[in-house]
């Protein structure tokens, strides 16, 4: 594998190692999250869930590569599309704005 396949676990890797101990464990299944909840951080910080999000989305297209700028950018068109749709899943917005991903 290559440095730069690398790069993309080790920096979710190292994102997950640095959530403190103290913090109560919690599982949320993001493709239930709505526009709502995410736009009024009823879930968690959305820029978490744009975190988590971006790399779901890109590794379904097969992409490692992290563009910090579009990945800024486009978690603001999401976010402008939830609150015009705050019934809409979150997971359905981002293929609205962004193009569905490849199965």
């Amino acid at each position: 594998m290559s440095q730069q396949k690398c790069l993309v676990p080790a920096l979710v890797a190292l994102f997950l190692l640095a959530i403190p101990a103290a913090q109560a464990q919690v599982e949320v299944d993001v493709a239930k999250i709505t526009c709502e909840q995410f736009v009024l951080f009823k879930v968690a910080d959305p820029r978490d869930i744009s975190l988590w999000l971006s790399g779901y989305y890109h590794g379904k297209q097969g992409s490692t590569l992290v563009d910090i700028a579009r990945l800024k950018e486009e978690s603001e068109a999401v976010k402008r599309h939830c609150q015009s749709n705050p019934k809409m899943l979150v997971i359905q917005a981002i293929e609205t704005v962004l193009g569905p991903a490849p199965k």
